[in-house]
């Protein structure tokens, strides 16, 4: 058996990061999430989001009862450097490797990112992923629609300082 871990939204300006964990053979499917708060301010400097994502990674192991025997195969992504590290420590070099998660696990993470997006209000582009600089002038669009919807942007980037809405908010708030 094997359970493949994948995260969307790491990328994207709006909200936080959905981390899911698919179990292959049965199709069983958990997601939990990396709030927003982790990629804004101190917290993103610091990377405490590493730590999440790796909290998050072990508790859906635990909730779909990893077995003994079972492989795990994660993504790739920066996200879960600190995360692949403990899960070779914990269960051994072979039964951890990192691969580019495609198919129904990568389906229903995204899936999943893109319903909490909706449940925040904002309704993404068609194939966000192909037209990324699209997709992140879409959601700037939104959130200066309201600027109290600042508080579901990744706004730790430095290069977000470039334009006048998170200039306006980083320098109003303890950054």
């Amino acid at each position: 058996m094997t359970i493949i871990i994948d995260d969307a939204g790491s990328g994207d300006l709006l909200f936080g990061v959905v981390i899911g964990a698919y179990r292959e053979e049965t199709e069983e499917f958990k997601y939990d999430v990396i709030d927003v708060k982790y990629f804004q301010s101190r917290l993103f400097k610091r990377k405490e989001y590493l730590k999440e994502a790796t909290r998050i990674v072990l508790s859906l192991l635990s909730k779909l009862g990893l077995k003994d025997d079972e492989r795990i195969l994660i993504c790739r992504g920066y996200i879960f450097e600190d995360a692949v590290k403990e899960l070779k420590s914990r269960f051994g070099e072979s039964r951890v490797q990192t691969i580019k998660v495609v198919g129904k696990p990568q389906e229903y993470v995204e899936l999943a990112y893109l319903d909490e997006l909706r449940n925040l209000g904002y309704e993404p582009i068609m194939d966000r992923d192909e037209k990324r600089a699209k997709s992140f002038f879409h959601m700037l669009k939104w959130i200066e629609g309201d600027p109290d919807r600042i508080k579901y942007a990744k706004n730790g980037w430095p290069k977000l300082r470039k334009y006048r809405l998170f200039r306006k908010y980083m320098s109003s708030t303890r950054y």
